[in-house]
This record gives structure tokens, sequence and C-alpha cells, in this order.
């Protein structure tokens, strides 16, 4: 995660009962931002530590955050964690024709399969 909002946000949808760690950030380059100027390392240290199966990273889907989510998912390969990253697409009661090309593009990628009528996992 990069901030503290973004837990709240996570509480509140009641989905997930696990840890979370905020990053303080994401890299960024044009405003000076660094892998230094976050708490990757203290998150690289819990995952050392053992214990942690998988990480999810709940970054904003921008430049910033793919790069952030990328170099993230270089730096946990070492330690044979699962990393897997938050859904995106259209959100509920979006409208195809105003959707984003990159954002439509990647939920078609993501999609989820039905079986029986139902999404698959429910």
């Amino acid at each position: 995660m990069e901030n503290p909002q973004d837990v709240m946000a996570i509480e509140n949808t009641a989905q997930y009962h696990g840890l979370y760690h905020v990053l303080g950030g994401i890299i960024s380059p044009i405003e000076g931002i660094g892998p230094s100027d976050l708490r990757i390392d203290t998150l690289i240290k819990r995952v050392a530590e053992g214990g942690v199966k998988e990480v999810i990273l709940a970054i904003s889907p921008t430049m910033e955050g793919d790069t952030t989510s990328f170099y993230l998912t270089r730096k946990l390969q070492p330690y044979g964690v699962r990393t897997s990253s938050i859904a995106r697409g259209v959100p509920v009661g979006g409208e195809l024709e105003y959707t984003d090309e990159i954002t439509l593009g990647r939920s078609i990628l993501s999609r989820t399969p039905y079986t029986n009528g139902q999404e698959k996992g429910n």
C-alpha cells in the first residue's frame, strides 16, 4: 500500500483479514522519490523473516505505481513469496464507453471466468 488511507479503504470492504505494510508512497523519479525514500527495506525484512506466503500489491494503477510494483516483485523474488496485485478494471456501475483504453484493456486481460452462471470463487 502507498498510504495509511489505503488501509482504511481496504478495511472498509471487510474482504481482507491479513497484515498490511504501508510503503509511504511510490517510486517517482520526476518527484525525486526513489526506492530508498520508501519503506521497502522493512517490507523485505518482514518477508525474509519468514511466515509470509503472499504479498498483495495494492498500489495505484499509474506509471509510477506500475514501476513500484515491478521493483517490489523483483526484490521479493529471491524469497519465494507469491506476489499478486489487486484487480484493475471497470468499476461496478461504470459505462464501457467512458472507460479509458488502458483500463478497459486490462479488464479484458484480467477477466473473471464464469462457471454455471456464477463468477469463479463465489
